[in-house]
């Protein structure tokens, strides 16, 4: 049921074009979860009579405003109740209808945008686009988009470079940027349908100096009443009138101050002198508060020395510790080491003596069973083969072998001799060049051609 309700709401936002999916809820409930029924209820001509408001309700705030009152600052409205579903259903499609085609379009728009964004970061992955915007879609806070929409709309209706320097961040970044600056944070809420907006935003924002009074003593945020942040704004500054324009300045616990609310129609004259006359009410808890800061500041870098030192006095000695106990180490394990390798030398010395030991042990008995597998050496005679063996130190041992004897005959009467310490060679001989390998062991003296006599000289292998 959940993904349910969840394609209902997703679907009657692209249809309509409102983005707050609290508000989608609401009104789908209060038609049953019937999406043709609600997508009919916001698309037909409103019988009732326009709002006088042209901000629709949004939803709770991110913010709460605290007021505060000063003796020229004008007095915040008080809090006023929020309307019911009845209101909002009554209301919301006076906004969607005075878009034009808007609501009629908003499936398309929304296609149009999602495919927009896939087909940019499709493009960056593959290396075609340029610079970093195709990775809005997936990269930028919807808040960011938000504002990064706005200032490309302003700029389009009003001209580009024209008004105050709009950041392009959310709400909580441009009032956390006020506080870094120690500025005062300028709230302007657009009501693109208002009939006041174009001479407000042409004559009095764009004017230059209006805009260069905002810029050099606040920093400036605006946002579309048409968006979520701009609607959750709207209500928490209690907009009733537009144009609106807003003051306010950080305070505790995630809360803003409102200082001046603006609403309505206002020459460049009497904007810059409220503007001014906040700034004058305020520069004093300003200076302080950059004081303030500058001390604690100053107080935390006086500590952070203080630890430094502290810290380095006390790795220092921790350190000298460390060396003795290191060098300590060293020598007992120089110590444990050279005992080692003592034991080790004298245990390889004794290894060493028991394996020659053995190995001549084993050449030995290796020796006599060759010996005794060779038999009596025949007498001369026709069938009698006289074999002459050169070893590589030069020395020549000759014997006889029946001629019906084999290669291996040869090989194990050159291991029988203690003239070769080598364990791998071959019999080879030299007119012709004839190695006589393990392929040739079994053919007899005759086959090898060796018969009634043979020189051969011994190749070491390597």
């Amino acid at each position: 049921m959940a993904e349910t309700v969840d394609d209902k709401v997703g679907y009657f936002q692209a249809v309509t074009g409102i983005s707050d999916p609290d508000l989608c809820t609401e009104i789908l409930a209060a038609h049953n979860w019937d999406l043709q029924l609600a997508v009919s209820s916001m698309t037909a001509n409103p019988s009732s009579p326009e709002p006088s408001a042209y901000a629709p309700p949004p939803p709770p705030p991110q913010f709460q405003p605290e007021f505060v009152a000063s003796p020229s600052a004008l007095a915040a409205p008080a809090p006023q109740q929020q309307p019911g579903i009845a209101w909002r259903l009554v209301t919301l499609p006076f906004y969607v209808v005075s878009g034009g085609v808007g609501l009629i379009t908003g499936s398309i728009r929304l296609g149009v945008w999602v495919a927009g964004g896939v087909l940019s970061r499709s493009l960056s992955l593959l290396g075609l686009a340029q610079g970093g915007g195709g990775n809005r879609l997936l990269e930028m806070a919807p808040s960011a988009a938000e504002a990064v929409d706005f200032l490309a709309e302003f700029e389009r209706d009003f001209g580009a470079g024209r008004g105050p320097h709009f950041v392009a961040e959310g709400f909580a970044d441009a009032l956390q940027r006020a506080q870094r600056e120690y500025k005062l944070l300028f709230v302007y809420l657009h009501s693109p349908d208002h009939p006041d907006t174009p001479a407000f935003c042409g004559g009095c924002l764009c004017s230059e100096p209006v805009a260069a009074f905002i810029d050099e003593n606040f920093v400036a945020w605006g946002g579309s009443i048409r968006r979520t942040e701009g609607f959750k704004m709207s209500n928490s500054l209690n907009a009733s009138r537009f144009p609106f324009c807003a003051l306010v300045m950080a305070s505790t616990n995630q809360r803003i101050m409102l200082l001046q609310q603006v609403e309505g129609p206002k020459s460049p004259e009497q904007m810059i002198t409220i503007l001014q006359r906040v700034v004058e009410e305020c520069t004093a808890s300003l200076v302080a508060a950059r004081i303030e800061a500058e001390e604690r500041l100053n107080n935390q870098r006086l500590r952070e020395e203080q630890d430094v030192a502290y810290r380095a006095a006390l790795e220092a000695d921790q350190a000298r510790e460390r060396q003795r106990r290191e060098e300590q180490e060293i020598l007992e394990r120089e110590a444990a080491e050279a005992e080692r390798k003592r034991k080790e030398d004298e245990e390889a010395q004794v290894r060493a003596v028991q394996e020659a030991a053995e190995k001549e042990a084993a050449l030995a008995r290796r020796r006599q069973e060759k010996a005794m597998a060779l038999g009596a050496e025949p007498e001369k005679g026709p069938d009698v083969t006289r074999v002459l063996i050169r070893f590589p130190t030069g020395e020549r041992k000759e014997r006889r072998f029946h001629s019906s004897a084999t290669i291996t005959s040869l090989y194990d009467y050159v291991d029988s001799l203690d003239c070769l310490k080598a364990e791998k060679y071959s019999l080879v001989s030299n007119f012709p060049r004839v190695t006589y390998g393990p392929e040739k062991h079994s053919q007899t003296l005759v086959e090898a051609s060796l018969h009634p006599q043979a020189s051969l000289f011994i190749e070491i292998e390597q």
